[in-house]
């Protein structure tokens, strides 16, 4: 278990690597599109109109996958903070009550990101998004709306990953002492 443990700790590392740095780019894409559609409109006096929408989309996925990276963290906001901190059978069985907090609030979008009425992949929000094009960019919506099935896939994986290091007798300490031989 606790190889196994490790070893979910290890991939929820790497992808929240990937993660941090796709919201890093993402976050760098609004603002050079928010500048380019600045200078455009005040200093040539011809404002592109794909500009604006770039920048919203290149700001929901910087926010979806921060998410995901705050969530890894731990720096996400949460109602009982100290009860990550408990230590022993309490502190198993309250990881747990969170993993299921967690959880009945990401299966559900994750859910219907894929799945529509009767389990049709046809009716599901990305396959809907599919069908949609960026109103100036002209792209497929899916490119902007996957980013909220990505960012709640990241956090399942986080929570996989958590719990089973607590499950597997790694208290907090251990816990961070894991991540930095990880990073």
């Amino acid at each position: 278990m606790r190889r196994l443990a490790i070893l979910l700790a290890r991939l929820s590392s790497v992808l929240n690597r990937a993660a941090l740095w796709g919201a890093v780019a993402a976050v760098l894409v609004m603002v050079l599109a928010a500048a380019y559609q600045v200078v455009a409109r005040y200093v040539f006096d011809a404002p592109p109109v794909w500009t604006e929408e770039l920048a919203r989309r290149a700001m929901v996925w910087a926010g979806m996958l921060g998410a995901s990276v705050a969530f890894h963290e731990r720096s996400d906001p949460n109602l009982f903070p100290g009860m990550q901190s408990v230590l022993g059978g309490a502190g198993k069985a309250l990881a747990l009550v969170r993993s299921a907090g967690v959880a009945v609030f990401a299966l559900p979008i994750l859910y219907y990101s894929l799945f529509g009425p009767n389990f049709s992949l046809a009716r599901g929000f990305l396959a809907r998004s599919m069908e949609r094009k960026g109103e100036m960019i002209g792209i497929s919506m899916a490119w902007f709306t996957a980013a909220v099935p990505v960012a709640f896939t990241l956090i399942m994986i986080h929570l996989v990953a958590q719990v089973a290091m607590r499950l597997a007798g790694a208290d907090e300490v251990a816990t961070a002492k894991q991540d930095e031989i990880l990073s």
